[in-house]
Formats: C-alpha cells, structure tokens, sequence
C-alpha cells in the first residue's frame, strides 16, 4: 500500500511493545508463583507451552536494552496475579514482587514507560478452583491484588510525555 499523504502521530505518542506475563515469563514455578489457569492448560504434544516461554523472568535485563535500544518508548505488560499472590488470596510473595520492581526499574532507567496491565487471563488456579470469575470472592481478592500492586508500585510509575 502507497500512502501519498502519511498521518501523523501526535506528540508524547508511545511507540512499544505489549506482552502478557503467561507468554513470555515462562519461570512458570519459580521463586513461590503459584499456578495459573494457563498453567494448568494441557497442551497437545510436540506444541510449546507457557512454562519456560521466552525466559523473560530471568531475561527482561537485556529483553528492556533490546527494547531500548529499537527506540521503542514504551512497554506493556501483565503483572502475573499467581506470581505476587500464589493462591490470589492470601500470603503475599516477595519475590514475586520484586520481579515487578525490578522489571519498572529497568524500564525507567532505560527510559522507557511502563505501562502495567493488571489482569491478562491468567487467573490463579486456586480463585478458579473456587469458581474463579463467577464467585464474588474473587473480586474482593482482585481489588486487594490491585489495592497492592498501586500502593507497591505507584512511585516507580511515572506517565511520560513531552510538555505541552
């Protein structure tokens, strides 16, 4: 296709990349993440499953240079509900937090923005057990998911955009 009169993008448009965490963390087990809905997906033999994906838990230092180093000025991605609470409603896990801060710090000193999804179909295995979107339970367990990731992350987030 030929354009003869290209659109412009306004200023501050965020050029990136999105991901969800069940397609490119993989470390589907590690460090106390709890299962997911996705992981416990049985997928046809011989196919890849979610399970080691593209290593980003354990490479998103070089995947946030690469992205930095494409001019990209953004990146999207899933915070994995099972990985900061394994069960989606009870003991909070550390290590599955500070995966996340490292991951914005990265992005911040590469200047890129993080633009972070709370919720990308990988619901915990337990809150699915207990009848997952269709019990009420699971939404007053969400809204602490999200009341934590705000409280946890809200000074490493920061929007940024050229001044008008």
């Amino acid at each position: 296709m030929i354009y003869k009169n290209a659109a412009h993008f306004p200023e501050g448009f965020l050029w990136g990349a999105s991901t969800s965490a069940y397609q490119v963390e993989g470390a589907w087990n590690e460090d106390g993440k709890g299962p997911s809905v996705v992981d416990m997906l049985t997928h046809p033999q011989g196919t890849a499953d979610f399970r080691v994906a593209s290593d980003h838990y354990h490479r998103f230092e070089e995947d946030v240079a690469l992205m930095a180093e494409m001019g990209l000025k953004a990146y999207r991605f899933s915070v994995a509900w099972s990985r900061v609470i394994p069960d989606g409603d009870g003991e909070i896990n550390p290590a599955g937090l500070d995966f996340y801060r490292r991951l914005i710090a990265a992005l911040n000193r590469h200047q890129l923005t993080p633009v972070v999804t709370l919720y990308h179909f990988d619901l915990p295995w337990a809150l699915e057990q207990k009848g997952g979107w269709l019990n009420r339970d699971t939404i007053e367990s969400f809204v602490r998911y999200a009341e934590l990731l705000f409280n946890q992350f809200d000074s490493q987030l920061q929007l940024r955009l050229p001044n008008h």
